[in-house]
């Protein structure tokens, strides 16, 4: 978010603008009424700006070299990053909280992934503490929703796993699941994410990341994740959990008592009708979706 003075608008710059997330806040900004009077929104995707391009091949986009850094040099007053819940250690207590970010090792399938989202954190605070700057971050759960990456290999297990019930339907075949179904996580709607973001680039003031999740009570097995999505797809198959591929970690369980303080009216789009929806909208433009 840049500087604003009378005669400008407040100029709201937002990376990865072609990706889930990115999509899903345009979505609010452009469809939602979320654009305030004002405000002057962006949206940039890799291919407009590489934000790992050297400096030295884009001279206009300084900002490959280091995002905060650059911030600061321009006069950004707030940067909003976003981080994964990969960044909590493997091995702790439960439910997790902002403040067990650096509490121990990260899980080691992403590990480096994992402490270069931390020094994102770190890095925040140093800003703070010696130029006053308030970046701050979010840190969302496992977010699904239109515009994912729907691929078998890469994709987010929801949105992986609802490519996979489209072809297995498609083709008459039983529908294979990595694991035994049986791991639990907590699932938030790309929309939620979205008006979430937007509140904290506007009202939270905090340096220290904030968790964005549904509650506790709302953690599901994977297993109840696939039967929606089968029900969504009108899929009457077979369904396979095949217990030969690893589950991962079992459990990821976050605590949203610090986001319920701030807003406790704040109403999550249910499972089962944000799957609806992003099956609907995978299925009507699946020509164009990242498979």
């Amino acid at each position: 978010m840049d500087s604003q003075t009378k005669a400008e608008p407040m100029r709201v710059l937002v990376t990865g603008g072609s990706g889930l997330v990115g999509k899903a806040i345009e979505h609010v900004v452009k469809q939602e009424g979320g654009c305030l009077e004002g405000e002057q929104w962006t949206f940039l995707c890799s291919k407009e700006a590489n934000l790992v391009v050297l400096p030295s091949q884009r001279d206009n986009l300084r900002i490959n070299d280091n995002v905060l850094q650059t911030s600061h040099e321009r006069g950004v007053t707030k940067v909003v990053s976003c981080l994964s819940s990969c960044i909590f250690p493997d091995k702790t207590t439960y439910p997790i909280d902002e403040s067990m970010i650096h509490n121990g090792p990260p899980h080691d399938s992403n590990f480096g992934y994992s402490h270069a989202k931390r020094m994102i954190d770190i890095q925040n605070r140093g800003y703070f503490a010696q130029h006053g700057r308030r970046y701050t971050a979010v840190i969302p759960t496992n977010v699904y929703g239109p515009h994912d990456n729907f691929n078998f290999e890469n994709g987010h297990v929801l949105s992986a796993l609802m490519h996979k019930t489209y072809v297995a339907k498609k083709e008459g075949t039983p529908l294979q699941v990595w694991g035994s179904g049986t791991p639990r996580r907590q699932f938030i709607y790309s929309l939620d994410v979205a008006r979430l973001f937007l509140w904290v680039l506007r009202e939270y003031d905090e340096i220290d990341p904030i968790i964005l999740s549904v509650g506790e009570e709302e953690e599901l097995p994977i297993k109840d994740a696939v039967e929606m999505i089968a029900d969504a797809l009108d899929f009457k198959g077979q369904i396979v959990f095949d217990t030969s591929k690893s589950d991962g970690q079992m459990k990821k369980t976050a605590s949203n008592a610090k986001l319920r303080r701030y807003l406790p009216d704040f109403t999550f789009t249910p499972l089962s009708e944000g799957i609806k929806k992003t099956c609907d909208w995978f299925v009507n433009n699946y020509d164009i979706a990242r498979t």
